[in-house]
C-alpha cells in the first residue's frame, strides 16, 4: 500500500531561518540544496534518507497564513517536548494536546505562520 502523502512542500520567506527552526523543533539535519528552479531545505529526518524516501522540503515562497493546509509532522519524543522547542525557536503552539487513536498532536505555526501539527505516534 502506498503512503497517502508522498511529499510535502512548505513555503517560507527566509529559507535559512526556517531551516534552522525545523531543525530545532524536529531535531533534524536540514540541508539547503539546489533542486529544480530554486534552493530548498530538505527534510532529512532519517539518517539513511535517499531520493526515494517519503519526506519533503522548505522552499522560498509565500506562506498561506490562515488559509493553507496543516502538515502533521511526527516528533521523536513527546508533543510537550516538541512544543517547548517550537516556542524556543520562535514558533507558536495553539490549543491543547489532542488525543486520537493514532497518537497525540498539538497545533502550531512556524516562523512564517504556516500551520503545522506536532504529532506523537501512539506506541504499539
Amino acid at each position: 500500500m502506498q503512503p497517502l502523502v508522498v511529499w510535502t512542500e512548505i513555503p517560507v520567506i527566509d529559507l535559512p531561518a526556517a531551516a534552522e527552526f525545523y531543525a530545532k523543533v524536529f531535531e533534524w539535519k536540514m540541508e539547503i540544496t539546489d533542486m529544480g528552479p530554486n534552493k530548498v531545505a530538505m527534510f532529512n529526518a532519517l539518517t539513511d534518507a535517499d531520493e526515494t524516501t517519503v519526506a519533503g522540503h522548505l522552499y522560498p515562497g509565500k506562506p498561506a497564513v490562515g488559509v493553507g493546509p496543516t502538515v502533521h509532522i511526527a516528533v521523536r519524543d513527546t508533543v510537550e517536548a516538541a512544543a517547548e522547542r517550537c516556542v524556543a525557536a520562535g514558533g507558536q503552539v495553539m490549543g491543547p494536546v489532542i488525543d486520537i487513536p493514532q497518537g497525540r498532536f498539538q497545533y502550531a505555526t512556524d516562523l512564517d505562520g504556516n500551520s503545522i501539527a506536532l504529532f506523537e505516534v501512539k506506541a504499539h
